[in-house]
């Protein structure tokens, strides 16, 4: 293979269509345009226009509520936990909070807390301190020989779910 030798797939490479370059261009004239009317015009803005029909996005009524306070967490699952702790960037043998957790990769911030969740398995007996836990990461982290401390209180925890 040489320099010279290289070059693209056929039909990879197409050229761009001029618009209005005269009539023998096929785009010539009125540029694919049409005659007249609002879309020949530059500046048009016809998203969401029905020709003076009341438009689809005002006939449907308003639905939901975003609450402007919920708390947001970082979400942490027993597997990542287990998958720091066997790579070495989790120590076990001490308190892991969610200042570790940021300091160890685990999560990128904090936000309105950390929350366990019980995806995946964990087999290491770890002593966490975190905002919130799921039961079922609660009972499993017991389970391996650890405990959890939940520093917020559950109907918080429950209601940003």
């Amino acid at each position: 293979m040489k320099l010279n030798e290289l070059h693209d797939n056929p039909g990879a490479n197409r050229k761009k269509k001029r618009v209005a370059r005269g009539p023998g261009s096929g785009k010539g004239k009125t540029a694919g345009r049409g005659i007249k009317g609002q879309t020949s015009r530059s500046g048009v803005a016809l998203n969401g226009y029905e020709g003076g029909q009341m438009p689809l996005y005002r006939r449907l009524p308003k639905r939901g509520f975003s609450k402007p306070n919920r708390l947001e967490f970082a979400v942490v699952n027993l597997g990542q936990l287990q998958a720091f702790v066997d790579a070495g960037k989790l120590d076990a043998k001490s308190d892991v909070t969610e200042d570790a957790l940021v300091a160890a990769g685990v999560i990128r911030r904090k936000l309105d807390g950390v929350r366990v969740l019980a995806k995946g398995e964990i087999t290491v007996a770890l002593n966490l301190t975190v905002a919130g836990a799921s039961k079922a990461a609660v009972e499993a982290v017991e389970k391996a020989g650890g405990k959890i401390a939940v520093t917020r209180p559950a109907k918080e925890t429950a209601a940003a779910e």
